[in-house]
């Protein structure tokens, strides 16, 4: 896959993700919706962090000439994701509280705050400062035509 590809892939996982976080942190916990909900919250964060380790970081330095300081969140969820159910399964509440929310805040809030940084793709897709990204050129060509 390439950058384009992967980087759609990733917002179709962390749109939905978003959505569900955000409904499932503001309603009432421990009904039959939050548990299928947080199921699909779970796999959907799992799998946009899967995704984000196959993209090259973009800004800062780099690993390996590929990882970066934002793939640290790909870990976070990594980690956080598999506490959480284990903790729900066991009914440790207080632990899948403490990890679920550590997700939402850190792989969420955080991790998309940074993705608005300049020089990072969806600052330039939202904010329109540059017409040519180093890796994806194809929605700056949708932005310079609307221009």
């Amino acid at each position: 896959m390439n950058y384009d590809q992967l980087t759609m892939l990733h917002l179709a996982s962390i749109l939905p993700a978003f959505v569900i976080g955000t409904y499932m942190m503001v309603r009432r916990k421990g009904t039959p919706l939050h548990r299928r909900l947080g199921r699909i919250y779970m796999v959907l964060m799992l799998l946009t962090a899967l995704v984000t380790l196959f993209m090259p970081a973009q800004v800062g330095p780099r690993w390996l000439d590929h990882f970066g300081f934002i793939h640290v969140f790909s870990l976070l969820v990594f980690y956080s994701v598999p506490r959480g159910w284990q903790a729900a399964r066991r009914g440790n509440i207080r632990q899948h509280r403490g990890s679920m929310i550590g997700l939402y805040v850190g792989g969420l809030l955080i991790a998309g705050a940074f993705t608005f940084a300049p020089g990072r793709l969806l600052h330039d897709w939202v904010f329109g400062t540059h017409l040519h990204h180093p890796v994806s050129s194809a929605p700056a060509a949708t932005v310079k035509a609307s221009v």
